[in-house]
């Protein structure tokens, strides 16, 4: 304490004034302890007089400087200009936008002892590094506590070294990512967010656990396979945590597997995973019902619209009417076995679908966006007598932007090379294209970060 209190003392700055003052302060009051000596030296108790006077002066000046160390009125070392010890110097004559400093936005997770003070020391820490708190989420542990920061630091700070401070601080375990202006919704808004639009579509589930839990895969495993086999894929009604791992029951059979590694799941997640399931078991199956009609080139009006199970017969039936090679091209195996696909591809677990009807209600198209773990697939099957009038090119488009809207970063078609529609409709979309061949299969993956978002048809705008 000593060295600090010097040390701040060593910056005040020195006026030349003050020491004018207190030189003729001192001179003064040497003249005016001549003429008193003078006057009272020549009595006859003037030695006596003086040696009381000196006593009682003594006295006095101890208890002036006992008083005014124990009731100090000096102005607070802000007030006289001192910086903290860690902050940096701000030049006097700087102006006031170049004290401003870039700033990033930080999600910190980091799990400290279940004790008073854990919190307050990494606040301190977060403090010295002019790192300012904007959300706070604890989540507790049977030993320690998780607590998740969404931070504003300063854009120098690396994220390395702000890990290290957190690290000394008493926190371990410790998770950091860039975060964006999304992440400023704090966590009872955007958790009845991810309800509201899990109870609208079924197929926002997987979508909606992905966005609550942050960066994960997920997966839904069927009981039973497309060749109608039980996969043996099951899950306890209350589910299963098992560190970076959870097992859930999909309400349509089956179970919905979310991995993260490297960041284990807390029992607050945990919970609120199974409360977003649980709503969707009680909702049961659903999808918005609004339609988008629209007018091809020669003239015929379509409808497109979502569709799911209910339209299994429907699909089946254009299955009936499509070509074996437009059924080969699409599902790239024996065509005998293409209707195995369809319950499988209509269900709102594994994706979206949109279909395309005509006047009379006739199914002629289906799109699909399937999830596929971290990455997502789009597909298209079109009848053969309405191919080649921009109904491929249509659907393609409109799944790319329910993809933009569910924050996928790309997407991929799993297709041949000889299928000239499909590529053709892939850059149509201009955005980047990685093309790959694979075992005579071609792959192409469009990257979504550089897309312009498309307005969404208005049977999905209508619900957001």
């Amino acid at each position: 304490m000593t060295d600090v209190t010097s040390a701040k003392s060593a910056r005040r700055p020195h006026h030349w004034r003050r020491d004018l003052i207190e030189l003729a302060a001192l001179f003064t009051a040497v003249a005016v302890a001549d003429a008193i000596a003078n006057l009272i030296g020549h009595q006859p108790d003037g030695p006596y007089l003086l040696i009381a006077s000196a006593v009682a002066l003594t006295a006095t000046a101890a208890f002036h400087t006992w008083w005014a160390r124990r009731h100090s009125h000096a102005p607070p070392p802000d007030a006289e200009g001192l910086a903290a010890p860690d902050a940096p110097a701000v030049q006097a004559d700087a102006s006031p936008d170049s004290a401003a400093t870039e700033t990033v936005l930080w999600r910190m997770r980091t799990t400290v002892r279940d004790a008073p003070g854990s919190l307050a020391a990494l606040c301190i820490v977060l403090a010295r590094h002019r790192i300012d708190i904007l959300t706070l989420q604890t989540h507790p542990l049977a030993e320690g506590t998780v607590d998740e920061f969404l931070l504003r630091a300063p854009a120098s700070l690396p994220a390395a070294q702000l890990t290290r401070a957190i690290s000394d601080a008493g926190g371990s375990s410790t998770w950091i990512e860039r975060a964006d202006a999304h992440d400023l919704v704090d966590a009872p808004t955007r958790v009845l967010g991810l309800a509201t639009r899990t109870a609208l579509d079924a197929a926002e589930l997987p979508l909606a656990l992905r966005q609550l839990l942050g960066r994960c895969t997920i997966h839904s495993l069927p009981a039973v396979s497309i060749t109608g086999r039980a996969t043996g894929e099951s899950a306890p009604v209350e589910g299963v945590l098992e560190e970076t791992v959870m097992r859930l029951r999909d309400p349509s059979g089956g179970v919905i597997t979310v991995e993260r590694p490297y960041l284990p799941f807390t029992p607050t997640e945990f919970a609120r995973a199974r409360a977003l399931v649980e709503l969707d078991a009680r909702l049961g199956p659903r999808i918005p019902r609004s339609e988008h009609v629209l007018t091809l080139p020669e003239g015929n009006a379509i409808t497109v619209r979502r569709a799911d199970r209910g339209d299994l017969e429907a699909a089946r039936a254009m299955h009936d009417r499509c070509s074996e090679q437009t059924l080969r091209l699409r599902y790239h195996g024996p065509v005998r076995d293409a209707d195995r696909y369809l319950e499988h591809l209509l269900s709102p677990r594994f994706g979206r679908t949109l279909a395309v009807q005509t006047a009379s209600g006739r199914t002629v198209a289906l799109g699909h966006l399937l999830w596929d773990g971290d990455e997502t697939e789009v597909a298209l099957l079109v009848e053969d007598d309405w191919q080649r009038r921009g109904i491929g090119s249509e659907l393609l488009g409109r799944l790319v932007a329910l993809a933009v809207e569910a924050g996928c970063e790309s997407v991929y078609a799993v297709t041949q090379a000889s299928n000239t529609g499909m590529v053709a409709a892939m850059r149509a979309l201009s955005l980047p294209l990685d093309y790959q061949i694979e075992e005579g299969t071609l792959v192409i993956t469009a990257r979504l970060g550089s897309a312009a978002a498309r307005s969404l048809p208005p049977y999905e705008r209508a619900e957001r």
